[in-house]
């Protein structure tokens, strides 16, 4: 594959030193983002406490907002129902799904020959085959009820968003296993980090990747495309202590913006950037790093592994389709063409 360039994202800000910004600062080189991550020092804004049932309640007990004194047991939780997963698995069955559904859309009254991957596929697949081995009484039905935790899970959203959370909360601890409240918490909080990552990898992987050689392995495309095009394009931390970052000084209390999409094109870690290469010497931000960093990320690239190449066996994208800019449309071969 010749090495395209792939340009940044609208709104990524070019990679240099730290910039204040509004009562904080705003993280961009490569190294200055691991820095923050690796810095005990630097802390995640912490949940406020919540009554169990809601939204305030997941995210005040999940390990990813939790302060420092009960981030390692609740991450343990996470880890522990990820431990059970074996990604070999979760790719075969993802697969087997999107197979499934591509066959079905075959049969159905959009023609025949397309499918919608964003609502199809990149959302539905993973959180499916991820539900069903967490245990939830109706996988299918939790894909909508997670889409809704996944929409509001950040500060700053919308109240009807959060109402319309508060209650697919409750609508999942109601298909949950019986356990503890905090453990249950962080088994859909492993949902809800799935749902939006997951399917942006998936997404951004169909709209740079589909026409790779075959000599490009998925595991290599999605490598990269998590570098050029990361579904999570920032993260937060507050200096708890003062600090120095990248030459200048920060003061506690101060908030850090770590920005992965300018990060992950720093010349300095990645030579000629914006260039599409496979197996670069350096890993992509987007998982995190250091003791908050992402604890499924195995599990996540298995998963989109296994639609992206299904996908890119069994289709190509269909003529673009202006009023739907987010969904990526394909047309893709019935099961029996050759």
């Amino acid at each position: 594959m010749d090495s395209p360039t792939i340009t940044a994202a609208p709104g990524t800000p070019p990679c240099g030193p730290p910039t204040s910004d509004d009562g904080g600062w705003v993280v961009t080189r490569y190294a200055d983002v691991v820095s923050v991550l690796t810095d005990p020092r630097c802390v995640v804004p912490p949940a406020e406490q919540a009554p169990e049932g809601g939204l305030a309640w997941l995210r005040a007990s999940v390990s990813r907002f939790s302060p420092p004194d009960r981030h390692a047991a609740r991450r343990a939780v996470g880890v522990a129902a990820l431990d059970a997963l074996d990604p070999r698995e979760l790719r075969v069955a993802a697969e087997r799904l999107t197979g499934r559904i591509l066959d079905r859309a075959a049969t159905g009254d959009n023609g025949g020959d397309r499918v919608d991957v964003t609502g199809d596929l990149a959302r539905r697949v993973p959180l499916v085959v991820l539900a069903e081995r967490l245990g939830l009484a109706d996988p299918a039905a939790a894909v909508a009820e997670v889409t809704a935790v996944a929409a509001a899970y950040h500060p700053g959203a919308e109240p009807a968003a959060v109402r319309r959370a508060d209650r697919a909360v409750a609508a999942l601890l109601a298909m949950s296993p019986p356990a503890p409240a905090e453990v249950t918490a962080n088994r859909l909080g492993l949902l809800v980090q799935a749902a939006d990552a997951t399917a942006g990898l998936i997404v951004a992987a169909v709209r740079h990747g589909l026409a790779a050689p075959d000599g490009l392995g998925t595991d290599a495309l999605l490598a990269e495309v998590l570098r050029l095009d990361p579904p999570v394009r920032v993260t937060r931390r507050v200096a708890a202590d003062p600090l120095s970052l990248g030459g200048q000084p920060v003061r506690a209390g101060e908030r850090l913006l770590l920005r992965f999409d300018a990060a992950n094109r720093d010349p300095a870690a990645f030579p000629e950037p914006d260039r599409f290469r496979a197996s670069r010497a350096n890993a992509a931000l987007t998982f995190g790093a250091g003791p908050r960093g992402c604890p499924g990320q195995r599990h996540a690239l298995a998963l989109a592994a296994g639609v992206v190449g299904v996908l890119r066996r069994r289709c190509r994208p269909a003529r673009p389709t202006p009023d739907v800019p987010t969904t990526r449309l394909l047309t893709f071969r019935r099961p029996d063409s050759r």
